[in-house]
């Protein structure tokens, strides 16, 4: 159960020294030092246009509580390093703007479906060791080709795979997953689109190895299709449409494997 802590501050000062409107940020706080149960505190942060909702974390932490904890890196929607839940939804807190909720109050939660480290930060292990097995990398064909050789592409080959490569691996779109909310051994919808983004590169050769492990159960089939991925994925890359495409491409392989007795006869 969530409980609230309130800090009281109604107006601050801009930079001008004039009074400054203010917007109410509800953040959850999770120490484990000192609470067994998450709750939130609620600040009051300067309202501007142009501030997103990483800046009133920042504002919180250098201005009124320096205790608070939480992820971000480049401010620019590259890293995928400040992933939350803001009203609800998983966004990116540097690519969410204040002015979208207007007179607020705002709620800063962690991503769902993972566990909690402290405040706002999640544990990330499970989801990088699903990323490690579908091997997003390019396997050569040949191991013994020299490392400076030159693998060249048309753009036409380069369109096949640039939407599924624009991953940033925020894990909001595990967050907002209902299969992997349900079943964490699901591998989920980034690691599979990544592995799509090799799949489809002309210059890869390990395709049979990841569809090795992406039909198994807890891979491509675990998918309902809710395509709440696709909805939420900030840089367009659409998971939902990459798992699709790589059950396609397994049941033409399975229907290959099955006529190929009579194939030769």
């Amino acid at each position: 159960m969530f409980s609230f802590r309130t800090n009281q501050h109604s107006r601050v000062n801009n930079t001008k020294g004039n009074m400054a409107e203010t917007i109410t940020i509800e953040v959850a706080r999770y120490r484990p030092e000192q609470e067994t149960n998450p709750c939130f505190q609620e600040f009051q942060v300067p309202f501007t246009q142009d501030w997103v909702v990483l800046d009133a974390l920042n504002y919180i932490k250098d201005k009124l509580d320096g205790s608070l904890s939480f992820r971000w890196s480049c401010r620019m929607g590259v890293c995928g390093s400040c992933g939350m839940t803001v009203n609800g939804e998983p966004k990116l807190t540097c690519a969410t703007f204040l002015s979208h909720y207007q007179k607020g109050p705002i709620r800063v939660e962690p991503l769902k479906n993972f566990p909690v480290v402290r405040d706002l930060v999640i544990e990330m292990s499970d989801f990088l060791d699903k990323l490690q097995r579908v091997k997003p990398w390019i396997i050569e064909e040949d191991d013994t080709a020299p490392m400076e050789a030159e693998y060249l592409q048309t753009p036409e080959q380069l369109d096949k795979y640039k939407q599924f490569s624009m991953c940033i691996n925020c894990m909001i779109c595990y967050s907002a997953c209902p299969v992997y909310g349900l079943d964490s051994d699901f591998i989920g919808p980034a690691a599979i689109a990544l592995a799509q983004r090799y799949n489809l590169d002309s210059r890869d050769h390990g395709k049979e190895e990841r569809l090795d492990i992406l039909s198994q159960h807890e891979g491509i089939w675990d998918c309902t299709f809710v395509g709440e991925c696709t909805k939420v994925c900030p840089k367009n890359v659409d998971p939902a449409g990459a798992i699709q495409q790589y059950k396609l491409e397994a049941t033409k392989e399975w229907f290959k494997a099955f006529l190929k007795p009579w194939s030769k006869k």
